[in-house]
C-alpha cells in the first residue's frame, strides 16, 4: 500500500448508487486508473474519548476537527504492516499525518501499554494526542475499496468504498473481518482527493451524471445509528 505519511488535500463525498457507479467509472476510464492493489479490505479501529468528544465534536462540522485511528489492510497478524493515523480537518483542508508500526506495536502503543523504539515527528504528535485526549478503542470499521489516481498532470486520487461494516465489540482486528452493514449492497461513498480545484473534465462528468457532493462521515453516522438504536432500546 501507499508509504507516503504527510498528505494534504481538498476531499469531497459522493453516495453513489451501483448504477451511477457503473457509469462513472466508465465515464473516468480515458483519465484515471485502478491501483495495483484492485479491491481490496481496509481495516480500521476508531479511537474516542469516554464521552465520544471527538466524533461529536465533527458532526457539528466545526471549522477544526480531529481523529485518529489504527488502519490495516485486511485482516492482520501481530506482525502485519499497521497505520496510526491523525487525520484533521481545517477550513475545508484535510490533512492526514500517519506512522508505520507492526499491528502489536500500535495497538500497544495505542493502549499506552508501551512506547515504541521509533521515535519521529509524526510519533511524536501521536504521543501528544495520546497524552491530550487518552483517548480508548470504540469501533471497528471496515470496507471494500478500488482506489484511481489521474493518468496525466491533474493529480486527482479517488476511492469508491462498499459493503462498509461495523462492531462495537470484540474490536481488536485479530478477532476477524466482520460486523453490521451500515447501508444497502447497492450504495458505494465516492471520495474525490485532490491538491486544489478540480479539473474541467472531472466536474463535467460530475455535472453529466447528476453527482453531488455530501457531508459524509463513515464513524459519524455509525455513531448517530448506534445512538439511535440505544435510544430505541431504553424507550422500549
Amino acid at each position: 500500500m501507499a508509504t507516503e505519511m504527510v498528505f494534504k488535500r481538498v476531499e469531497k463525498k459522493y453516495l453513489i448508487d451501483k448504477s451511477t457507479y457503473d457509469k462513472f467509472i466508465e465515464a473516468i476510464d480515458p483519465y484515471m486508473q485502478m491501483d495495483q492493489y484492485g479491491l481490496h479490505t481496509i481495516c480500521n479501529i476508531y479511537f474516542d474519548t469516554d464521552d465520544y468528544e471527538l466524533v461529536s465534536r465533527s458532526i457539528e462540522k466545526p471549522v477544526y476537527k480531529e481523529k485518529i485511528r489504527l488502519r490495516c489492510y485486511g485482516t492482520p497478524s501481530k506482525e502485519s504492516a499497521s497505520f496510526i493515523e491523525i487525520k484533521k480537518k481545517f477550513k475545508g483542508i484535510v490533512y492526514k499525518r500517519r506512522e508505520e508500526f507492526t499491528y502489536d506495536e500500535a495497538k500497544r502503543f495505542m493502549l499506552g501499554k508501551e512506547h515504541p523504539s521509533k521515535d519521529s515527528q509524526i510519533t511524536k504528535e501521536i504521543d501528544y494526542f495520546l497524552d491530550f485526549y487518552n483517548p480508548v478503542a470504540k469501533l471497528y470499521l471496515a470496507y471494500d475499496r478500488e482506489a484511481f489516481f489521474s493518468t496525466n498532470e491533474d493529480m486527482v486520487r479517488m476511492t469508491i468504498d462498499r459493503n462498509i461494516r461495523y462492531r462495537e465489540d470484540e474490536i481488536d482486528m485479530i478477532n476477524g473481518d466482520y460486523g453490521e452493514r451500515l447501508f444497502d449492497d447497492d450504495l458505494r461513498l465516492l471520495e474525490i482527493k485532490v491538491a486544489d480545484a478540480f479539473p474541467l473534465w472531472l466536474t463535467s462528468i460530475l455535472t453529466e451524471l447528476k453527482i453531488y457532493p455530501t457531508s459524509f462521515s463513515k464513524y459519524g453516522n455509525i455513531y448517530k445509528k448506534c445512538n439511535d438504536e440505544r435510544r430505541n432500546i431504553n424507550v422500549v
